[in-house]
C-alpha cells in the first residue's frame, strides 16, 4: 500500500475518534507551542538588544579617565589626562577606528525659549564627528563644524523632544534659546531614535561643541574631556580598535610598562556579544524545558496507540488473513502515529505564533518568528511519532492472525 493511501486511511481512522485524537495530540500541541513561543521571545530579545546597540552607535567604544586611588584604596577623583588631542590622534593614527568624538558633560541646566522652558535629559558637548560615531542622522538643519569647535560658538543641535517642548508647532532651526542666560542658536534637529531599552527618551537631548560646554557653560580653562567616544570600522575590528587605542593612549600619556593606565577602554560590542550569549543560553534552556512536554505528549501517543491496537485486533487479523504482511501492519500504525504528531505540530506552531503575537501586544516585548524553529518543530513532531509509535506498530505487526480474529 502506498504512503498516500496509508495517510488517507490514518486520517479516516482518527476522524472516527475525534475527541480521543484531539486529547492525544494535546501534549504535542502544548510542547511545540511552548518551544515556538520561547524561541520567538528569545530571538526578539536578541533583536532588541542588537537594536539598542545600533542606536548607541556603530561598533562603539568608550574611553573613560580612570579613578585615582590612594594607598589604602580610597578613590580620590578621576584623572584629567584625556584631551581633544587624544581623540584627534585616535581618529588619525588607529587604522581600525572610523571616527572619534570628545564628550563633555553639560547636564543640569534649563533651556529657555520665550515663555517655554525645558530641562533636557541629556545635554552634552561633543565633536563634529559625533553623528558618525553614534550612527545618527539630521532631520533638519546641519550639525556644527570644526570652526564652531575652534571658536566655541554658541550653537546647538536638539532632539525631537526638545524641539517639540520649546517650539511646539514650529520649526526650531534658526531659533534662539538661552542656557544659563547665554544665548544659543539652534542650527539643527536630530532624527528621532525613540526610547532605549530602559525606556529613556533618546530624543530628549541637546548637543553643543565641547569647547562651548567647557568654556561658556562651565567657565573652565582646562582642555580635558570627560569621555572619548569612538567607533570601529566594523564589528570584527572592534577588538583590534580597542588594542590600538590602548597602545596609542599609553604612549601619549607616557605610561611606563607594567604600570596601570590612567584610562579605561569599554568595548560595547563585546558587551553586546555577552548579552546575546546570555539571551541565547536562556532561550535554549527555556526551550529545552518546554520540550519536555513533547516527551509527555509522546508517551500519551504511545498509550493511545496501544489502546487502538487492542481495539482493532479483529481488523488486524482480517487484513493479515487476506494477505497483508507484518510490515504492512507496521507501516499502517506507524503512519497513524506520525500523522497524529504532524497534526499536533502544525497546530502547535499556529498556537505558538498566536501566543507570540499576544506577548508582543500585551507585554510590549518584540517577538521574532524563526523558520529554523518551525522546521525543527516539524522534525521533532515526526521523530516523536516514529519513536513513540514504533512499539505499538511493532506489537500490531507481530499478532497471530487466527488469534486476532478470535479476539472479542
Amino acid at each position: 500500500m502506498r504512503v498516500v493511501d496509508l495517510v488517507v486511511l490514518s486520517l479516516r481512522q482518527l476522524r472516527k475518534n475525534k475527541l480521543r485524537s484531539l486529547l492525544t495530540i494535546l501534549g504535542v500541541v502544548i510542547g511545540i507551542a511552548a518551544v515556538t513561543v520561547m524561541v520567538s521571545i528569545g530571538q526578539g530579545g536578541q533583536a532588541l538588544i542588537q537594536g539598542e546597540f545600533q542606536n548607541l552607535g556603530s561598533n562603539v567604544l568608550l574611553v573613560f579617565p580612570r579613578w585615582k586611588e590612594s594607598a589604602n584604596g580610597v578613590r580620590e577623583g578621576r584623572y584629567t589626562t584625556l584631551t581633544p588631542d587624544d581623540a584627534r590622534a585616535i581618529a588619525e593614527e588607529c587604522p581600525a577606528v572610523r571616527a572619534a568624538s570628545p564628550l563633555v558633560g553639560a547636564a543640569g541646566a534649563q533651556v529657555v525659549s520665550g515663555n517655554a522652558n525645558w530641562k533636557p535629559d541629556n545635554m552634552q558637548g561633543v565633536g563634529p564627528d559625533f553623528l558618525i560615531v553614534r550612527n545618527w542622522k539630521m532631520a533638519a538643519g546641519e550639525f556644527f563644524t570644526d570652526r564652531d569647535v575652534i571658536g566655541a560658538n554658541k550653537v546647538c543641535v536638539v532632539g525631537r523632544t526638545v524641539a517639540q517642548k520649546l517650539f511646539p508647532g514650529q520649526d526650531a532651526v534658526g531659533e534662539q534659546v538661552r542656557i544659563k542666560n547665554i544665548p544659543f542658536t539652534v542650527i539643527g534637529i536630530l532624527d528621532s531614535k525613540g526610547a532605549d531599552l530602559g525606556g529613556r527618551d533618546q530624543d530628549d537631548i541637546l548637543l553643543m561643541p565641547y569647547t562651548t560646554a567647557r568654556k561658556r557653560l562651565q567657565g573652565s580653562q582646562f582642555a580635558n574631556v570627560d569621555v572619548i567616544m569612538l567607533s570601529a570600522r566594523s564589528e570584527a575590528l572592534s577588538d583590534q580598535a580597542e588594542k590600538e587605542v590602548t597602545t596609542l593612549l599609553a604612549e601619549r600619556h607616557k605610561i611606563p610598562p607594567g604600570r596601570p593606565n590612567d584610562f579605561d577602554v569599554n568595548n560595547t560590542v563585546e558587551i553586546g556579544r555577552i548579552f546575546n550569549i546570555i539571551t541565547g543560553s536562556l532561550t535554549a534552556m527555556l526551550s529545552a524545558i518546554a520540550a519536555i512536554s513533547l516527551v509527555v505528549g509522546g508517551v500519551g501517543i504511545m498509550n493511545i496507540m496501544l489502546v487502538s491496537v487492542t481495539e482493532r485486533y479483529r481488523e488486524i487479523g482480517l487484513r493479515m488473513a487476506v494477505g497483508a504482511r507484518p510490515r504492512d501492519i507496521l507501516r499502517q500504525f506507524l503512519v497513524e502515529a506520525i500523522v497524529l504528531c504532524v497534526l499536533g505540530g502544525a497546530a502547535g506552531i499556529l498556537v505558538g505564533r498566536g501566543l507570540s503575537a499576544l506577548v508582543r501586544l500585551l507585554a510590549a516585548w518584540p517577538t521574532e518568528p524563526s523558520l529554523p524553529a518551525v522546521f525543527a518543530s516539524v522534525s521533532v513532531s515526526v521523530t516523536v511519532g516514529m519513536i513513540f509509535g514504533y512499539y505499538p506498530a511493532w506489537k500490531a505487526s507481530r499478532l497471530n492472525p487466527i488469534e486476532a480474529l478470535r479476539f472479542e
